[in-house]
């Protein structure tokens, strides 16, 4: 995908699949409801849950936002980079309102209110990119 391409998909998306490493070094996978902010994937989870302590531990992550039904309709962006823990409350509020509004019916209103009453718990994570590689099964041409 050209890198237009990569940014609308990642726009259109609603869920990726969240790596970080486990204590064991082992892939930790959770699928994450995501948006996009000034150009960088975020998203937010309880400052306790598994994915954030593998994040304070090391910061290291992948991602991987598909879609497709048939082989020739697969396509998919998948990210290594970074996961940059943002724990001031203002930058919690302001991530949980934004997948909030996007993933949640109802508008604004009950976005925030929902936001603000789970972002004392939370943190949200900003992915810095370091790969970003792409595919589109639809430009092979096959026909599959």
């Amino acid at each position: 995908m050209t890198d237009d391409e990569v940014d609308g998909f990642l726009r259109a998306g609603r869920t990726m699949t969240l790596a970080t490493i486990g204590p064991d070094g082992r892939p930790h996978l959770t699928a994450m409801w995501y948006a996009v902010a000034d150009g960088h994937v975020v998203f937010w989870s309880y400052r306790r849950a598994q994915k954030v302590v593998n994040l304070r531990r090391d910061a290291r992550l992948s991602i991987l936002i598909e879609d497709g039904e048939t082989y020739g309709e697969l396509r998919g962006v998948s990210i290594t980079g970074t996961g940059v823990l943002l724990e001031d409350p203002a930058d919690v509020l302001a991530v949980g309102r934004l997948l909030l509004e996007r993933h949640s019916p109802g508008g604004s209103a009950p976005a925030e209110q929902a936001a603000a009453a789970t972002a004392p718990k939370r943190v949200a994570v900003r992915v810095d990119v370091e790969r970003v590689t792409s595919w589109d099964h639809a430009k092979l041409g096959g026909g599959y």
